[in-house]
């Protein structure tokens, strides 16, 4: 009977075990480098769309015009109509196609949207390795459209 008390683990060492596996968890998942996946690429995407959306549909609904702000340096999205901000991730690549006048006026880093829903248009591209997506405004109609790219094309 002494051989068979001797085979197994006894509940403190199980709960040594799961505690030292914790505290090396916590010691190291800080460290994994968080990276943005596909999935959270096209979600600012998306995010981008919808500010600029909003931003459109503000200056029809307003009757006044309305600049979301693109800003490569702090590499922000700033809605010109709200408080809404994206911030794009350092690890994402992050271009903007911009005119540099709208409306005979200097543009500064806008995308201007009219009370007619017009706008002066750009392009706003975010890359992350093989993985792509391009938002795109119409300068004619202010009309706002997400396209998927490959890193292939660029």
């Amino acid at each position: 009977m002494s051989d068979e008390a001797e085979r197994g683990f006894t509940l403190l060492e199980m709960v040594c075990v799961l505690a030292i596996i914790a505290m090396m968890a916590a010691v190291l998942l800080p460290l994994i480098p968080h990276q943005t996946s596909r999935s959270r690429l096209q979600a600012y995407a998306l995010q981008t769309a919808a500010l600029l959306k909003a931003d459109r549909n503000a200056a029809i609904w307003r009757q006044a015009d309305v600049g979301t702000l693109v800003d490569a340096g702090t590499r922000s999205i700033r809605s010109g109509a709200t408080t809404d901000m994206i911030r794009i991730p350092d690890d994402v690549r992050f271009d903007a196609l911009l005119p540099q006048t709208c409306n005979r006026r200097a543009a500064l880093s806008t995308i201007s949207f009219f009370a007619s829903g017009m706008s002066c248009g750009g392009t706003i591209a975010l890359t992350r390795l093989e993985a792509g997506y391009e938002i795109r405004v119409n300068w004619l109609t202010g009309r706002i459209e997400i396209v998927s790219r490959s890193s292939a094309t660029n």
